[in-house]
């Protein structure tokens, strides 16, 4: 979720030619509702958003028990800000202005974790069950 539209569209055509798909969000309330419907695999969020701004966000979702990688991207880079929003949940953060490869290394670092966290594969004699692949 980002407020600034060339900001955004920048992200999301350089994550797309990464072959991810991406769903932009102008504002923080439209963005809550959307994760809470939808199957995400990672949230960018810049903690400055209308409607509800990202600390907020963060907070909910993880009051919420939804542990989605959260990696916020914003202006707001003082030693109390960063803490803030590693505090409030978030797992990574990284400051405006950024290199596009330093959020595309950070954005694939944050999916292996995950996948690690949620990939126990279950065992049941012959059958072995994939939960982050999807197989049997």
């Amino acid at each position: 979720m980002e407020d600034d539209k060339k900001i955004a569209k920048f992200i999301q055509r350089g994550l797309e030619e990464e072959k991810y798909e991406v769903d932009v969000v102008y504002d923080g309330e439209t963005g809550y509702q959307r994760i809470l419907d939808g199957t995400y695999g990672l949230v960018i969020l810049d903690v400055v958003l209308p409607k509800k701004d990202g600390l907020t966000m963060v907070r909910e979702l993880r009051g919420k028990k939804i542990l989605i990688p959260v990696l916020m991207l914003t202006v707001k880079d003082s030693v109390e800000d960063i803490v803030a929003g590693l505090n409030a949940g978030a797992d990574d953060y990284l400051k405006k202005p950024f290199a596009f490869a330093e959020l595309l290394a950070r954005v694939k670092a944050l999916q292996r974790r995950s996948e690690q966290e949620r990939g126990a594969k279950i065992h049941f004699a012959d059958l072995c069950i994939d939960p982050v692949l999807h197989k049997a």
